[in-house]
């Protein structure tokens, strides 16, 4: 049952203004939202805001796994290795450490949560462990090629019967609430947010004494991503406005297989499928050169190879050969073995009509993962008090400038915990009258088709202009073009009752200048970022950190 405690009503403008009370507000119900909810909620009353259902996110959709040292054949000395060399010498090496190190009792934790990963008799701990591109053991725990539905649905039994969280589903953050909105002059503080009732468009106005920003990331600021539709970049939007410094935004990981296919949306084809020895083939568009194995002539690691370099030598092959994808075989392993190991995909493909255990499997990179983000410490503070991010919409130091595969689910765990852990050891705060969120703005219908149409054209001159290969001259292009962008929607913004659509095309709108200005800053090429006019990687790994002013 959903509980709204201290929930009341007060009188602004004539219109009807909720307001709710606790003392954590966690925005976003993936990996890390779960994991910190699970953690406070024994000691605190904990609201999760989640702007779709909560199995909506990208978590959800995770099907390798999750990278931990669970095997004495392995080491913490290796898996950090292997980190530092994916991340192309922009891995902060302490952060690294940390949540490396503490990545068997995140497992454990799972485990004893009910997390049904996929058994095996004759591992030391007793479930099977994969490998994937840059690494270098066996050491990914999965639950067949649905880990991410597997954990979630886990966890989220145990979040919707805690008595002391509170589900928000169908509701979306608009913006944080900072000590400066107040008549009295407080030291700068987060103090709660707005939130808006999707379904009927009331606007509450939550008071938290911390709120924690596990958002995601910003896949849909490209016309093509494997993310989900929720991946709007909201908490680093909504953080930049706070002013709160952003990290590494030009470091977007394009997953180099995505499923080619008109009717497969942002279908995923997992890292594990060449872990188990798929191997990557030009497609018969290819001419005499179908069936070419290409991966060893970009890279000594083949199909094992970083993600960045995998993407790098699809996209070269695809334009160069004027390809709309390549192929992934693993046609030649057993079908019992195929069915077992990645039971989704192969019924996926089979619907779609493509039969993985006889045929390949169309692939082209999308958009993936983000790097970069909001800048935290190891307890997942911001630079502002009472402000604290988890996940994907951070920038902790542990993916450098190409995240490890597999990587990102334990950092959702691990910093999870520590988050909880920091704000437990916090004094009560006191609490402090909120403004009411300003409901007398109109709507107008026509503006709606304008909405979308500067959706579709931000999407797609940020995959033409930023993609995985960039030149300054696509990046000016794409700045200037979000400026206009931008101009629109801030009088959109200013004028119109807002709308889910809205609220997120402001979002993409702010990540997207973001991602280009850290792009446009940094003059070498590295990592995921790589650059056509700058293509030697400097000397010294330095990151990109931009510093925006608070505002008041």
């Amino acid at each position: 049952m959903l509980r709204y405690p201290e929930r009341t009503t007060r009188l602004t403008l004539s219109l009807t203004t909720q307001f709710m009370k606790f003392d954590v507000a966690i925005i976003g119900s993936g990996l890390a939202g779960l994991s910190v909810a699970l953690h406070l909620a024994e000691t605190r009353k904990v609201a999760i805001i989640s702007k779709r259902s909560l199995l909506d996110g990208a978590s959800e959709r995770a099907q390798g796994g999750i990278a931990a040292v669970l095997d004495s054949g392995d080491s913490y000395a290796e898996h950090i290795a292997d980190t530092l060399v994916a991340g192309a010498g922009l891995c902060d090496e302490s952060a690294t450490r940390f949540i490396i190190e503490h990545g068997r009792e995140a497992i454990e934790w799972l485990i004893a949560q009910g997390v049904p990963f996929t058994r095996d008799a004759t591992a030391e701990l007793g479930f099977h462990l994969t490998r994937e591109g840059g690494h270098s053991q066996r050491r990914i725990i999965h639950a067949a090629d649905a880990t991410g539905h597997a954990v979630q649905v886990a966890l989220q039994d145990k979040v919707r019967t805690h008595p002391n969280i509170t589900l928000l589903e169908e509701h979306y953050a608009i913006d944080v609430i900072t000590s400066d909105k107040l008549a009295t002059k407080l030291p700068p503080r987060c103090l709660g947010l707005y939130v808006q009732d999707v379904k009927t468009g009331k606007v509450i106005t939550i008071a938290a004494e911390h709120t924690v920003m596990a958002t995601g990331g910003a896949g849909k600021v490209y016309l093509y991503t494997t993310n989900p539709d929720t991946a709007t970049g909201d908490g680093i939007a909504m953080a930049w406005r706070a002013g709160c410094r952003v990290s590494n935004m030009e470091f977007i990981q394009f997953h180099p297989t995505c499923l080619y296919h008109p009717y497969a949306k942002s279908f995923l084809i997992t890292e594990a499928v060449r872990g188990e020895g798929g191997v990557l083939k030009l497609p018969v568009e290819a001419g005499a050169a179908a069936g070419t194995r290409f991966m060893p002539l970009h890279d000594e690691r083949a199909e094992l190879a970083p993600r960045d370099v995998v993407a790098r030598a699809i996209d070269a092959e695809m334009k160069k050969r004027g390809l709309d994808y390549v192929d992934l075989d693993i046609s030649h392993q057993p079908p019992e073995f195929l069915k077992e190991h990645f039971p989704t995909i192969y019924a996926r493909c089979l619907e779609l009509g493509i039969d993985l255990t006889k045929q390949p499997i169309p692939v082209v990179p999308a958009a993936h993962y983000t790097c970069g983000g909001i800048v935290t410490d190891l307890s997942g503070r911001t630079d502002l008090p009472g402000l604290y991010a988890v996940g994907e919409a951070t920038c902790t130091g542990l993916h450098g400038a190409n995240r490890l595969a597999s990587n990102s689910l334990l950092e959702c765990l691990v910093l999870g915990r520590a988050a909880a852990q920091h704000i437990e050891q916090q004094p009560r705060q006191k609490s402090n009258s909120l403004p009411d969120w300003d409901e007398s703005r109109v709507t107008d219908a026509d503006e709606e088709v304008i909405i979308a149409n500067n959706w579709d054209e931000l999407r797609r001159f940020m995959w033409n202009y930023v993609g995985i290969v960039r030149t300054t001259k696509r990046l000016e292009r794409a700045q200037h073009r979000i400026r206009l962008l931008k101009e629109e929607i801030d009088e959109y913004y200013a004028h119109f009752r807002i709308t889910r659509d809205l609220l997120e095309l402001r979002n993409l709108v702010e990540v997207a200048s973001l991602i280009v200005n850290s792009a446009l800053s940094r003059r070498e090429s590295r990592g995921l970022h790589f650059s056509r006019d700058f293509p030697d990687t400097l000397p010294k790994a330095l990151p990109t950190v931009l510093s925006p002013a608070r505002r008041k």
